[in-house]
């Protein structure tokens, strides 16, 4: 069984992208919730494919179902019951894949591999590799993603205020030559 292995990178950034592999029997539907995954987005809107030249024309539509508002040359092809083997033509195939209309995130989709060999350790479809920090749909996302607010909760990083902190400094306090703190009894030697 052929096992194809798509580059899926956002139009405007290749630099931000994900590895797809998924069996050449598997549906375009299954590669529509394996992008969705690899780039965390929900799976609440509209998606449509689309079949592309080497210029990223977009061709037949291959969407989950007819939406108003887009004219469509040739009926579109159904996503859940077309496999991904059937609409590939050329060993450098591109797709372009569209999700939320109102949004428009484009994707582009380039098959860069194709192997005989199956691993039977992995369910297919699945993201092989991720390169880059992916966009936030709705809104910003840090490098630290969801677990920066899980830190700034838990160490209430607002009430520290701006610049450098003046928790540990005393006035009576001195530090010795060795950054320790002198205390007005017994000197303690750590060396």
């Amino acid at each position: 069984m052929a096992i194809l292995k798509f580059r899926v990178y956002l139009e405007e950034d290749d630099t931000v992208y994900r590895d797809v592999a998924i069996k050449h029997t598997q549906s375009f539907y299954e590669l529509h919730q394996s992008i969705l995954k690899g780039y965390e987005f929900d799976s609440i809107h509209e998606a449509s494919f689309y079949r592309s030249n080497d210029l990223w024309q977009r061709g037949r539509a291959i969407s989950l179902e007819k939406y108003d508002g887009i004219e469509y040359k040739v009926e579109p092809l159904d996503m859940i019951s077309t496999s991904i083997g059937s609409e590939i033509k050329d060993t450098e195939q591109k797709f372009i894949y569209v999700y939320d209309l109102n949004k428009n995130w484009t994707f582009h989709i380039q098959l860069i591999n194709v192997s005989k060999e199956e691993n039977t350790k992995i369910t297919y479809p699945t993201i092989t590799r991720k390169e880059g920090i992916g966009p936030s749909q709705y809104g910003i996302k840090s490098i630290l993603g969801d677990k920066f607010a899980d830190i700034e909760e838990k160490y209430d990083l607002s009430a520290i205020g701006e610049g450098f902190s003046d928790e540990g400094e005393d006035e009576g306090e001195q530090d010795d030559e060795f950054g320790g703190e002198e205390s007005g009894g017994e000197e303690e030697n750590n060396f």
